[in-house]
């Protein structure tokens, strides 16, 4: 599948108990896709015809369905033929794990799988196999998880529905005071209180770090320019592993004495730099106006 500007109106995720249906619908919320869980299949038309009415609310969706239900196999086949015929070509996803991996995943949750009945967790992978053998052959796109973590599946479901805007990790840049505490959703935190203070230059000190005037005399001080290249070098490497590992979100704390002067200029500053090779950068102070 390719990014992203003929992307389906509507995917419907499917395939083998175990294989990662929860984590890969997680993937597509996270991408701002409207997610339905263990929806019967006969729901599957009247919940695009909803969307649809709300379109500016709800952009894309998603289905998530399981053999939960005993007329599974024809029920889906008969909505997805339902959905091409009013011209909603639904994009079937399909996952599956090989029959270790699969066994090993009910052993470690020490839960039943749904069609194993009074036999073992095998007979029911196996049962569930040939039930969905002829939607496997329909997929539009097929993952085996068998090799992945959380974290790699959630990736190749981010490259293959989600824009740039989307998969790039979005980042906060929040100044603050250390006299009021550390933000506590902070996941990185950079200490500017050694550059030398405004709040002890009469002019500058009833004016913040979003004046000119305060952020000419931040920015202009030795070692300003050597800290921002050595944090931005920093979070660069930072970012790009948490891209990576599919975390979707940074907080970037940045302090000073009272959250007023040096803080705010240094991650207005930040923001400003990481905000073309990172979209959706935001700039917040916490503690601004505070004193």
């Amino acid at each position: 599948m390719t990014n992203h500007a003929a992307a389906p109106e509507i995917v419907i995720i499917t395939g083998m108990s175990g294989a990662g249906r929860s984590t890969a619908a997680k993937s597509l919320e996270d991408l701002d896709w409207f997610v339905a869980d263990n929806l019967p299949s006969a729901m599957i038309v009247t919940m695009l015809d909803l969307a649809r009415r709300a379109r500016a609310e709800v952009p894309r969706v998603a289905a998530v369905v399981d053999i939960r239900s005993r007329a599974f196999s024809t029920d889906l086949k008969s909505a997805i033929a339902e959905l091409d015929a009013i011209g909603a070509h639904p994009y079937v996803v399909f996952l599956e794990a090989g029959d270790e991996t699969l066994v090993r995943r009910f052993e470690n949750v020490r839960r039943p799988h749904p069609l194993q009945e009074n036999g073992r967790v095998i007979d029911g992978i196996n049962a569930e196999r040939e039930q969905l053998r002829g939607i496997r052959a329909e997929a539009d796109l097929i993952l085996d998880t068998s090799g992945m973590n959380i974290h790699e599946l959630r990736s190749r479901v981010r490259e293959a529905f989600g824009n740039e805007s989307d998969t790039a990790v979005r980042v906060n840049v929040l100044s603050f005071g250390f006299k009021y505490g550390l933000p506590v959703d902070a996941d990185m935190v950079a200490d500017c209180r050694f550059l030398p203070n405004p709040h002890w230059i009469p002019e500058l000190a009833p004016q913040n770090g979003q004046d000119r005037a305060v952020k000419d005399y931040v920015l202009g001080q030795p070692g300003t320019e050597e800290f921002l290249h050595a944090y931005l070098e920093v979070l660069q490497v930072t970012l790009n592993g948490y891209e990576r590992s599919g975390k979707h979100f940074m907080t970037l704390a940045v302090g000073c004495t009272g959250g007023k002067h040096r803080s705010v200029a240094i991650a207005e500053e930040l923001a400003s730099r990481l905000a073309g090779p990172w979209p959706g950068v935001q700039v917040s102070h916490r503690d601004l106006g505070r004193e």
